[in-house]
C-alpha cells in the first residue's frame, strides 16, 4: 500500500458498494485506504458499507462500517462518536451522498424538492458542522464534496432540483473554504461528469443502449470510472494539494468544455 495518507483517518459518507461493481463513494473509501488512511465507511445501507469495508480489509487496509442517515443530525453525531472512539481523530471528510429525481418544473412537488435538497445540500452542512470543528481544533483537515457537472452545465434530463442543489453545494464549498483557510482546513468539490456506475445506469430502461449513448456523449469516447473520482479525491486529501482550497475540480473527460 502507498503511504501518502499514512496516519490519516477518513470518514466517507455514502461509502456503500452494490452487490457487484463499485460506487463513487466505495471507490474513494478504498483508494483512501490504499494510500494508508484508516476509513470509516458510512452508508444508510449497513450491508453496502460492510462490502466496502470488507474490500478494504481484503487489501490489508483498516476500515470500519457504520450505518447512518446523513440528513439526520442525530445520526451524524453518532457517526462522529464512532470515529472518535475507534480512531481518535478525523483528517478527511468525504461527502458523497446524493440523489436525483426526474421532474419537470411543472411536476415538482414541495416534498420532492425538499427531499433532494436535504440529501444533496443540507446533509453536507450537517456533516461539516460536526467534523470541521474537530479539524480546526487539531489544526488540519480536508473536506471533499462530490457535486456534478450538472451544477454548472444543465444536461438533457429534467433534473432541476438536482442541478440547483449541486450548484448550492459548489458555493457552500467556496464559502467554507474561505472561512476555514486560516485554520488549516481545506474544502474542495469534485464535479464528476459521465461516470459508469450501477446507480447511474439504473435511471435508464435499456442499460446497454444507455451506456453506449453515454460513452458517445463524452469527448474522450468513454465514460469515466469511480476510480477516476477516487484518484482525484485522494490527491485533494494529500499534502500534494496542500495549497489548494475552494476549487471545483471537474473530472469529466472534457464533457463540460
Amino acid at each position: 500500500m502507498d503511504t501518502r495518507l499514512s496516519g490519516k483517518v477518513a470518514v466517507v459518507l455514502g461509502a456503500g458498494n452494490p452487490d457487484s461493481g463499485c460506487s463513487n463513494g466505495g471507490a474513494a473509501a478504498i483508494r483512501y485506504a490504499q494510500e494508508g488512511a484508516a476509513v470509516l465507511c458510512v452508508d444508510r445501507d449497513l450491508d453496502a458499507a460492510r462490502r466496502t469495508a470488507s474490500a478494504i480489509a481484503d487489501q490489508q487496509g483498516i476500515a470500519v462500517a457504520a450505518a447512518g442517515d446523513v440528513t439526520s443530525k442525530a445520526d451524524l453525531v453518532q457517526i462522529k462518536s464512532t470515529v472518535l472512539e475507534r480512531f481518535g481523530r478525523v483528517d478527511i471528510l468525504h461527502n458523497n451522498v446524493g440523489v436525483e429525481l426526474v421532474n419537470e418544473l411543472e411536476d415538482i412537488t414541495e416534498d420532492a424538492w425538499d427531499f433532494v435538497h436535504d440529501v444533496n445540500l443540507k446533509s453536507v452542512m450537517l456533516s461539516c458542522q460536526q467534523f470541521i470543528p474537530l479539524m480546526v481544533e487539531q489544526g488540519s483537515g480536508v473536506v471533499t464534496n462530490i457535486s456534478s457537472t450538472a451544477s454548472i452545465r444543465p444536461g438533457t434530463m429534467p433534473y432541476l432540483s438536482y442541478c440547483t442543489s449541486k450548484a448550492g453545494l459548489n458555493h457552500m464549498t467556496r464559502v467554507l473554504a474561505r472561512r476555514y483557510a486560516g485554520s488549516g482546513v481545506r474544502v474542495n468539490v469534485i464535479l464528476p461528469g459521465m461516470i459508469r456506475t450501477a446507480h447511474a445506469i439504473r435511471l435508464y430502461e435499456d442499460p446497454v443502449r444507455a451506456n453506449a449513448e453515454r460513452d458517445a456523449r463524452c469527448p474522450t469516447g468513454a465514460q469515466g470510472t469511480p476510480e477516476d473520482i477516487a484518484a482525484a479525491a485522494a490527491f485533494l486529501a494529500s499534502a500534494d494539494a496542500r495549497y489548494i482550497t475552494g476549487i471545483e475540480l471537474r473530472v469529466d473527460g472534457g464533457l463540460s468544455i
